[in-house]
């Protein structure tokens, strides 16, 4: 048996989330070490982030520490402890409109958060440090499909701040100490043990029990809907390819998704916007039930439309998300009535 000091061990953090955990169960699946971060805190029902990590601790190289990404002490303490050679960090305060309700908890989680993840990869040597953006980051932009390369200075909320906050952030990092840094924007993830505050999660439940499905911008909402097993295979074909500097970056004409550090961002999305009213058909074909529909305006912090352009992680990664929207929903229909018993 290797030592804990002598094994390459994987750091995720956010690993009782939805994404974080389907990405540590993958690396798991595939033998690597994996230490888990989170401090299942009460954004949404703790009791299905326990049971996710309930199926992570079946894996006897997983081991999980209840800590705050926040907190400089303990993830001081984590970095030094034993020899962290990759971080997946997804670890964030997550929700456009919650942002409205309790900005400091942003900046508490994704801006001081993400400073002592990044202090900790550069104390540790860390291999690649591949982390979190967001399809919110695009904020005012309305040139369609969505493009790493575009410039990305207009958010329409604080959480989309946070985010655009943390790539520069990593980009400082890249340039200053040589870490290999990668930014993933997630186009609106969906599927089993997804979030209870996401739309499809909402409606399901809401058409289930009977109660009215709140549509806001009068249903004229279109999202580049990705399944997560999709969003998984990215993250992992990315977190094993670790960023490099591009050769042909120019200062004159700097390309926000590249630089001459080793830094990168892709987008990862389904690369097929689907309107929300033709989301609520399928659910409703897939649940077998109409749905009752409140219609509503937009809502402060909210862009109409998102399309991911996926050319470079194809280009670089090999890799093109595609599950459908109507398989992705019918295995999500699927995992909702058995783990809810409905």
């Amino acid at each position: 048996m290797e030592s804990s000091k002598t094994v390459k061990t994987v750091l995720v953090t956010g690993a009782a989330g939805f994404i974080g955990y389907h990405v540590a169960r993958r690396l798991l699946e595939r033998g690597d070490h994996v230490q888990g971060l989170d401090n299942l805190n009460e954004y949404y029902d703790v009791r299905l982030k326990e049971a996710r990590l309930s199926q992570l601790a079946s894996f006897p190289q997983f081991r999980f520490v209840k800590a705050d990404v926040a907190d400089r002490k303990n993830m001081t303490a984590l970095f030094a402890e034993q020899p962290i050679c990759r971080v997946v960090h997804l670890a964030a305060q997550a929700g456009v409109r919650y942002s409205l309700v309790n900005p400091y908890a942003y900046v508490d989680s994704n801006v001081a958060g993400f400073l002592n993840v990044l202090e900790g990869c550069r104390q540790a040597r860390v291999d690649h440090l591949v982390f979190a953006s967001s399809s919110s980051v695009y904020g005012g932009n309305t040139h369609m499909p969505f493009s790493v390369h575009d410039n990305v200075d207009h958010p329409l909320s604080l959480y989309a701040a946070t985010k655009k906050a943390n790539e520069l952030m990593a980009h400082a990092y890249a340039h200053l100490y040589g870490v290999p840094c990668t930014g993933l924007r997630f186009f609106t993830v969906y599927g089993p043990w997804g979030r209870p505050d996401m739309a499809l999660f909402l409606f399901t439940k809401a058409i289930l029990e009977g109660r009215p499905i709140e549509v806001f911008n009068h249903g004229k909402m279109q999202r580049d809907f990705t399944y997560i097993d999709d969003i998984v295979e990215g993250v992992v074909r990315v977190l094993d390819k670790p960023a490099g500097s591009n050769l042909a970056w120019s200062s004159e004409k700097p390309d926000p998704g590249s630089s001459s550090a080793s830094y990168h961002l892709y987008n990862i999305g389904n690369h097929k916007p689907v309107e929300l009213l033709h989301l609520i058909e399928l659910l409703e074909q897939t649940l077998g039930k109409r749905a009752e529909k409140r219609f509503l305006a937009l809502q402060p912090g909210d862009v109409p439309a998102t399309y991911a352009d996926v050319g470079d992680l194809i280009k670089d990664v090999a890799f093109k998300p595609d599950t459908s929207i109507e398989v992705g929903l019918q295995r999500f229909v699927q995992w909702y009535r058995d783990y809810y018993k409905v």
